[in-house]
């Protein structure tokens, strides 16, 4: 088996389109969808277009499945990105709700070359964890404690990374919808081997499509995420804070 794994696709629609057209050409077996597919300004048609992708969709879902499920459900959803998932909710449909409302938080596939790889969206633990390129190692031994995949899958920073952490290798696709440290749609292609994917696609041409739609923040987010790039450091230091929040937490 081969096959393609697109995170953090947040209804950017033009996107992920673009990274469509080259996943057919590779003729690949699945396509793992990772986690926080639909929160963005283009929800429903995103998850339309990969519902059409039938048996060969893989899904996993992400905290902004959970969230866009409490937002369309009539519950509060905390933090600051609250009512970004009840703009994106408010914009689905009942069948849309039940699909994101049931997927799996790990997935784990045989993947040609590299063998069992498990696929989440943040950990394996947990839908929001952060975990980043150099989170340490004591973190990542905690985090893989259990895992028995030689392979680990996962999303949720936004930034590709392919790196060894405590004895397996740990892979992360970027994000198709909200590249952070570069332009364009981040992804992997995984199968006999691990090769992180950059697609370039028109962001004038995208951002005009996604402001046009019907989410009451699109514009904004065209030009905050389509015509604007954060920089890796900037993302970097902005998780780092949570990550180290997150941990005290758990101690």
């Amino acid at each position: 088996m081969r096959a393609a794994v697109l995170a953090d696709i947040h209804g950017n629609l033009p996107a992920l389109d673009a990274v469509l057209a080259e996943v057919d050409a590779a003729g690949v077996d699945a396509v793992v969808l990772l986690g926080d597919i639909a929160l963005g300004p283009m929800p429903a048609q995103t998850l339309d277009r990969l519902t059409a992708l039938g048996d060969r969709a893989v899904w996993v879902h992400g905290n902004c499945e959970r969230e866009m499920v409490t937002a369309f459900d009539g519950g509060e959803v905390p933090g600051p990105f609250g009512a970004d998932a009840a703009a994106s909710a408010a914009l689905i449909g009942q069948a849309h709700r039940d699909l994101i409302g049931g997927l799996p938080l790990t997935v784990t596939l045989d993947i040609d070359g590299l063998g069992p790889v498990l696929f989440c969206h943040a950990s394996p633990r947990r839908d929001d964890e952060m975990l980043l390129v150099d989170s340490p190692p004591e973190r990542w031994a905690e985090v893989l404690d259990g895992v028995d995949a030689p392979v680990l899958v996962c999303g949720h920073t936004h930034m590709p990374f392919d790196r060894l952490a405590a004895g397996r290798r740990v892979v992360n696709p970027g994000s198709v919808g909200m590249p952070y440290g570069h332009p364009g749609a981040g992804w992997a292609l995984l199968g006999p081997d691990v090769t992180l994917r950059r697609t370039g696609y028109d962001a004038e041409a995208a951002a005009r499509q996604i402001g046009a739609g019907q989410h009451p923040q699109a514009q904004e987010w065209a030009r905050e995420y389509v015509l604007n790039h954060y920089s890796d450091t900037e993302a970097l230091e902005a998780f780092t804070a949570i990550a180290r929040e997150q941990a005290g937490s758990s101690a």
